[in-house]
């Protein structure tokens, strides 16, 4: 009987736990508000993505796009993605056949990551904000607070990502497509000749939540 007291109090005492972790939650939720507000002061550049089963938001001057699944078992290559234009970076000494297979597609170069093989559903309507939500649902870990930027972000792998503000009356950078340069180096690009991004060092914290500086890629808009 003794046990099975200690046992039912622990499990009561986790759920307590994973119940005040979920309130607690402050980033996943706000990036949700905030993500909102994005699309609805955009709704021009929101757009539903058939070929990647997904939705895109597009930048003003429609160089980029990031792209978002609405299932993720629908096998397409990548669930997250940024899909940018890719004369800039030939034109600053890319050569593509070194970068991976499949990275290239036409006039675009894509990057991004899966984030499972799981058929979501949903209890509504499925909405570029719902399936955002499913990511931030199931997919916590890929969603990221920038603070020196003020920004939320989906993570997209191997130090790609697409950022957008906190609150956008107060922040400059209301979206910025994010791009690690160091593939780009390797395969030839001057990293100051690409026409159209921002070439920066840029502050995040490692995995030990200590600030760093890292190269950047970044194209940033004020929406």
């Amino acid at each position: 009987m003794k046990k099975k007291i200690v046992l039912v109090g622990a499990v009561a005492l986790l759920l307590v736990v994973l119940s005040g972790c979920q309130q607690a939650d402050v980033v996943g939720k706000t990036s949700i508000t905030s993500f909102d507000a994005v699309l609805q002061a955009i709704p021009d550049q929101i757009a539903e993505d058939e070929m990647n089963g997904g939705w895109s938001l597009s930048a003003p001057d429609g160089t980029a796009r990031f792209i978002w699944s609405k299932d993720y078992s629908s096998g397409t290559p990548h669930d997250v993605m940024l899909e940018v234009a890719a004369k800039p970076f030939i034109d600053a000494g890319l050569d593509v056949t070194k970068l991976p297979a499949g990275m290239v597609i036409g006039d675009k170069i894509m990057v991004g990551t899966m984030l499972g093989d799981e058929k979501l559903t949903y209890k509504g309507e499925v909405t570029p904000l719902a399936s955002y939500e499913q990511i931030v649902n199931l997919k916590r870990e890929n969603i990221k607070y920038h603070t020196a930027l003020d920004h939320y972000g989906v993570d997209l792998g191997d130090g790609n990502a697409f950022e957008w503000a906190k609150d956008m009356s107060t922040n400059d950078k209301d979206i910025v497509f994010v791009l690690n340069p160091q593939m780009f180096i390797d395969a030839g690009v001057d990293p100051t000749k690409v026409e159209g991004w921002v070439f920066a060092k840029v502050k995040i914290e490692d995995k030990d939540k200590q600030p760093i500086e890292v190269d950047k890629f970044l194209k940033p808009f004020s929406i």
